[in-house]
């Protein structure tokens, strides 16, 4: 690969999936057999909701989304996967269950696959140090999102929707009070359950009551004796 394995061993240094791997071991990931490249057009689907996994996924150039239609044959969008280094689909393949959602090119991609038999013991029992260590951090990164989860839930089960938008904004909350979202506003509702209108009305009206000031992705408390009532 030359030079383009360099750029390549860049990108998967910002990876979760290759924390702790030096250049050396993601070189051998990448010289791997069951590790390709594939490039996909806007519009292609990388995998079909009820298609059994057969690799992990992590993007290196270009926007997937998350999607999931309902019996009516109306589209949900889950997640949206942007950053070069990103991951998805890792869950369904270590549980070896089929999807349940689908992801689409929403614009020209190339997303680096890495096999389900290259993280599987062989017959021998042996498994390079790469895989080892892609593998060790598959553990970690399942601790992180049942982690993340647990707050999920905790937002989820508040009543109304504005009780879920400051919960939300209470686990990310500054120490000046302040959020700054990585996510877009469309993320935000589907993780509240929530329709992108809806939400932009609440955070409209807490911005004309004076508990929140809104800029875009950048959220400041106002009234926190009025915000922390709602918790």
């Amino acid at each position: 690969m030359g030079q383009n394995k360099e750029k390549l061993i860049a990108v998967l240094q910002k990876c979760t999936l290759c924390a702790g791997m030096g250049a050396a071991e993601i070189g051998e990931l990448l010289d791997s057999s069951q590790v390709r490249i594939r490039e996909y057009s806007k519009g292609d689907i990388v995998f079909h909701d009820g298609d059994m996994p057969r690799c992990i996924y992590i993007l290196l150039a270009g926007e997937v989304h998350i999607l999931k239609d309902t019996f009516s044959g109306r589209q949900i969008f889950l997640s949206e996967i942007n950053e070069a280094g990103d991951m998805f689909g890792e869950v369904y393949d270590v549980l070896e269950q089929p999807y349940d959602m689908y992801v689409e090119a929403v614009a020209p991609s190339k997303v680096l696959e890495i096999s389900s038999r290259l993280l599987r013991f062989g017959a021998g029992g042996v498994m390079s140090k790469s895989a080892l260590m892609v593998q060790q951090n598959l553990m970690r990164i399942f601790a992180r999102k049942a982690y993340f989860m647990q707050g999920k839930i905790k937002v989820l089960a508040s009543g109304s929707l504005r009780e879920k938008i400051i919960r939300f904004l209470f686990q990310n909350l500054g120490q000046d009070g302040s959020v700054e979202l990585s996510i877009s506003r469309e993320y935000m509702a589907a993780y509240l359950a929530a329709t992108r209108p809806s939400l932009s009305r609440e955070l409209s009206a807490m911005h004309r009551e004076g508990i929140l000031a809104v800029d875009g992705k950048h959220i400041r408390v106002l009234d926190m004796e009025r915000f922390e009532s709602y918790l």
